[in-house]
């Protein structure tokens, strides 16, 4: 007998081996309709798997949060054999779901063109019409190798070799296409549906090393229903809008150049917007107690080494050999180097907990194909932070630092900020007893600041489990940003210690913090958020007074005067050009304030306030228009 135990705790018994395609039958024809694949004891698997033991066994339908990435995966593989009937001489190689869509790269001589991406989605659609059921085989390894070898797929075939040889092969059959997979999939190709459409062209090296060959990425997005991928396209045109490469040439706020790749040459405005945040993040910091550090942006190697790091981040640090033989590493994290200001001196317990903070600038070696705009450079600076506290306070260290967190998110305008909580890592540091000790003291941590959060496996740090703190903006999309990491490893490996009250020696906790993340990447998201208007307080001109007649130009350097006295942040136009030119060309630049000047303006001491996006312009005096922007402006807290 085969005991299948249900979600709602029911069991259902079976004389002897049956399927999941046979379960969801037998519960109900709804259900068999709906059922894409299983999961069996948590695992997912085909729903045509055979279970031939006692089980918990759950039904996958398309309500399921993860039945997407099984939909996007058999996308990529109705994607690869569309392109094997229409490009036979074509390659595959890896083909997986991503957040958003899948992609497949392929190895062929002649580059794809976007009327073959035309040629290949019709394809697509022709292959889901033929309803093609996809099925599992298991092949014996040296037939697979030979198998594909002899089809000319020599990326399949090396891949197979790569494949430990306590794992079985498993390949998946549709139609007349085979390909190498671990699964699971879709009973069959109509499952995938309509809504599915092949966005790009992209190249990738094989095996994601620049050493390797060029291939050539195709990706594409696919959704349950129409609804849900019109929604999805309708985002990314939004999205291009506020596209913050775009944004930031158009406002002049930064550019970047081949001569520097992945540094960012800001500015002046844009050297406004940031000095503008650090020093709101500055107060908010000193608000809260923490001290702030500077320290050196070269390190002898065998700090890293030491700490752990040089493991793990080697190939993406950028290191160099001195001419008295030192070998010094450009800092690519804080955190080693404030353990060093924290070793300064005695420390009891009565100066935990110890909350150190820097704006430090780093540098990490990211591949070029990886960097984005400002999103993703090589130098940036982390408004990063230390906390060395006592096991006992990590709660309450916790709680602050949400409360702090929640803040300063909602006064740059996200209000809707999801949790993850990531636990350890295949490659750690630290023994069993450490991870278990860190997570269950974050976890408890997070319950007690009242966070509601979701399991991220195995996305730890190397040293510690961490909460990641996700925002959605203003079109839907999710930024992880902030992040708070329990750490008593690297106060072990570094010798950290305080004088508990009973006289003994003991090593701190190191909670790892930031909010921000990168000033750099959370600039970017910010402009995108916000579409480049920002909010009066962060905007880098924050009124613009023009002239609508040359007359009118002692009087506008006049209220300009004014304004800056105020502490406004304040430019005139003065050109000998038409008003309306003028409005058009400020809102184009997203200035929040425009104040319009001219004869009666000049005699009466009054000004036109016209806000951005809006069409109506109201006549006040000038010291209430002062009055009402100094107000408008005031930065929060």
């Amino acid at each position: 007998m085969v005991a299948i135990t249900l979600p709602d705790g029911k069991v259902r018994q079976y004389p002897g081996p049956v399927t999941g395609e046979v379960v969801a039958r037998d519960i109900g024809p709804g259900l068999a309709k709906a059922a894409l694949a299983i999961r069996v004891d948590g695992v997912m698997r085909d729903l045509k798997a055979t279970l031939d033991r006692d089980c918990h066994l759950a039904i996958v339908t398309a309500k399921d949060a993860d039945a997407l990435d099984l939909l996007r995966h058999d996308a990529a593989h109705v994607m690869a054999e569309a392109v094997k009937e229409l490009y036979p001489e074509t390659q595959v190689t890896i083909g997986p779901s991503i957040e958003n869509g899948f992609y497949y790269d392929f190895a062929r001589p002649t580059p794809f063109t976007p009327e073959d991406l035309e040629r290949i989605e019709a394809r697509m659609h022709e292959i889901v019409a033929r309803d093609e059921a996809i099925t599992c085989e298991v092949w014996d390894r040296d037939d697979a190798i030979h198998f594909f070898e002899a089809a000319g797929e020599a990326y399949k075939a090396e891949i197979i070799s790569s494949i430990p040889g306590d794992q079985s092969i498993t390949l998946y059959r549709q139609g007349d296409f085979i390909d190498l997979c671990r699964g699971p999939h879709l009973p069959s190709t109509a499952r995938l549906g309509k809504a599915f459409k092949l966005m790009k062209l992209a190249g990738a090296y094989w095996r994601g090393d620049a050493r390797n060959e060029m291939l050539q990425r195709i990706y594409g997005t696919a959704w349950f229903d129409k609804k849900d991928l019109d929604a999805y396209l309708t985002m990314l045109e939004e999205a291009e809008k506020r596209d913050h490469r775009r944004l930031g040439r158009e406002m002049s706020l930064f550019h970047l150049q081949e001569e520097a790749v992945g540094s960012v040459f800001w500015h002046p405005k844009g050297w406004v917007l940031y000095r503008t945040i650090e020093a709101y993040m500055r107060r908010r910091l000193e608000a809260n107690n923490y001290v702030e550090v500077k320290t050196p942006q070269l390190v002898d190697f065998s700090l890293w080494e030491a700490s752990g790091h040089a493991d793990k981040f080697v190939e993406n640090m950028f290191t160099v050999k001195t001419q008295d033989d030192r070998h010094l590493a450009v800092k690519p994290m804080n955190c080693p180097c404030h353990v060093q200001i924290y070793r300064q001196g005695i420390k009891s317990y009565r100066d935990l907990p110890l909350r150190m903070a820097e704006f430090g600038s780093c540098h990490r070696y990211e591949p070029s194909g990886a960097l984005h705009g400002i999103m993703r450079v090589r130098a940036f600076t982390q408004d990063d932070a230390h906390i060395f506290c006592t096991e006992e306070q990590i709660t309450s260290e916790t709680i602050a630092f949400c409360e702090l967190l929640k803040q300063v998110y909602a006064d740059f305008g996200f209000t809707d900020v999801r949790v993850k909580f990531s636990d350890r890592p295949a490659k750690r540091a630290g023994t069993d007893a450490d991870w278990d000790r860190s997570e269950a003291a974050l976890k408890s941590a997070a319950s007690a600041a009242g966070l509601e959060t979701t399991l991220n496996p195995g996305e730890g740090a190397f040293y510690g489990p961490k909460l990641e703190f996700v925002l959605r903006d203003a079109i839907g999309r999710d930024w992880q940003c902030g992040t708070l990491q329990v750490d008593t490893v690297l106060p072990q490996r570094l010798d950290a210690a305080y004088v508990a009250e009973d006289g003994s020696k003991k090593r701190p906790v190191m909670l790892h913090r930031a909010i921000l993340g990168s000033f750099e990447r959370f600039l970017g998201i910010l402009i995108e958020h916000h579409a480049g208007r920002f909010p009066d307080w962060l905007a880098p001109v924050q009124v613009v007074v023009a002239t609508i007649v040359s007359e009118a130009d002692p009087y506008a350097r006049e209220v300009a005067a004014s304004l800056k006295a105020a502490g406004l942040r304040v430019e005139t136009d003065l050109r000998n050009e038409k008003i309306t030119y003028k409005v058009r060309e400020h809102s184009l630049a997203k200035v929040p304030t425009m104040l319009v000047v001219g004869r009666r303006e000049a005699e009466q001491r009054t000004v036109a306030i016209r806000r951005l996006g809006g069409a109506e312009q109201e006549i006040v005096a000038l010291d209430k228009a002062v009055a009402t922007l100094v107000a408008a402006s005031a930065p929060p807290a």
